[in-house]
């Protein structure tokens, strides 16, 4: 199945900004969190979400994906020579058009393992305060029995006799171009350059096993969703004696009941009555690091916002931190006493609504002097 246009899949146009990515994922993300949502295709679309922004987020293969579609995003955009892979990589383009002209690689050369990815899932708050964990990964290691070399102890592999241990095979023929040398990779020795006679009993000739290894990690204060954390030399085996490859550990983040996080800050909703809103009050607020004391100012309108200095994210390269900011929603109740309603009813009729007028007031002289242009 072909892949939708990453444009389409955030709902953006190819023009929108960084920011409007940024937004357009996070809502995604929020939406089809495989631990939030109960959709059955929610973790094929928060995927499709993460890759589409993986690849507009940043300027390089966005300009690729612009230029080339999917086959750019992915480095496959040569601009006319299509996939160098179809014609056996580069070192096969030369020798056909050149006669041997590429070098081949030796197939008992040192190589350096494969990168591993490892997702992990955290609570709000652990992505915020960071946290140590240990996890378990399955990866490919030298198998200890025959020591990478595939063969039965106290036997040794034999060079192969067909590619004499350079693991390919060159095919030559004439064409209007000249001599043309087709390289292949041996399949009789499968490009090792050796044929193993008798196998060892544990990797049955493969020289690696399938091993689950339990790895420490530290996932810093103030990661983020999406971000990915580093761990040197915690990949696959090396061949051939090379060195390891890398473990990348992927973050997602569960969303919160209460907060929303955008960067280093963190935004909120805080409910007040009409009383408190009217009167003003002091209420205690919740934020990541505890409980404040918050002053709501006699007349605060709904929509308005506040903002707590540093009771937002600390930022995970250090620099510096982050806001709160609690905006406010005056809730109206909607199951009133006989009292309540009298009290109100003689509320309105003593001009309860005299500030709101007022205020009507003033703002539709203010839009009638900006039209007049006074």
């Amino acid at each position: 199945m072909s892949k939708r246009d990453y444009y389409d899949v955030l709902g953006i146009d190819k023009g929108a900004s960084k920011d409007e990515i940024k937004k357009a994922y996070r809502k995604l993300a929020r939406k089809y969190h495989p631990d939030v949502s109960k959709e059955p295709d929610a973790e094929e679309k928060f995927k499709e979400a993460k890759e589409a922004y993986e690849v507009l987020s940043d300027d390089t293969k966005r300009a690729q994906y612009d230029q080339f579609g999917h086959a750019g995003a992915s480095g496959q955009g040569f601009g006319g020579f299509g996939n160098a892979q179809d014609f056996g990589g580069f070192g096969d383009i030369f020798d056909m058009f050149f006669g041997g002209g590429g070098r081949s690689r030796d197939p008992n050369a040192p190589r350096q393992g494969a990168d591993l990815q490892y997702t992990v899932t955290l609570e709000f708050e652990e992505a915020i305060f960071g946290k140590e964990l240990d996890i378990t990964i399955p990866r490919e290691e030298e198998c200890s029995t025959c020591h990478g070399s595939g063969a039965k102890p106290g036997t040794t592999p034999e060079t192969c006799s067909h590619c004499h241990g350079s693991g390919q095979l060159n095919q030559e023929q004439n064409t209007p171009f000249g001599r043309v040398v087709n390289r292949r990779v041996c399949h009789y020795c499968n490009g090792t350059g050796k044929i193993v006679r008798e196998k060892c009993s544990t990797c049955h000739g493969d020289g690696r096993v399938k091993k689950s290894r339990k790895i420490h990690i530290s996932i810093p204060a103030g990661i983020d969703e999406g971000q990915q954390i580093r761990v040197a030399g915690k990949g696959e085996d090396g061949v051939n004696g090379g060195p390891p490859g890398d473990l990348y550990v992927v973050v997602r983040v569960k969303p919160h009941d209460y907060f929303e996080r955008d960067g280093d800050h963190i935004f909120c909703e805080l409910p007040l009555t009409f009383t408190q809103a009217a009167l003003g009050d002091e209420v205690e607020v919740p934020t990541v690091h505890g409980k404040v004391k918050l002053k709501i100012p006699a007349g605060t309108q709904t929509g308005k916002t506040f903002r707590l200095r540093g009771k937002g994210v600390a930022n995970v390269r250090g620099r510096g931190q982050g806001d709160q900011h609690i905006q406010v929603r005056i809730v109206t109740p909607t199951k009133l006493t006989e009292k309540q309603k009298e009290l109100l009813r003689e509320f309105n009729e003593i001009g309860g609504n005299d500030s709101t007028e007022e205020q009507d007031t003033n703002f539709f002289q203010r839009f009638k002097k900006a039209f007049k242009g006074d």
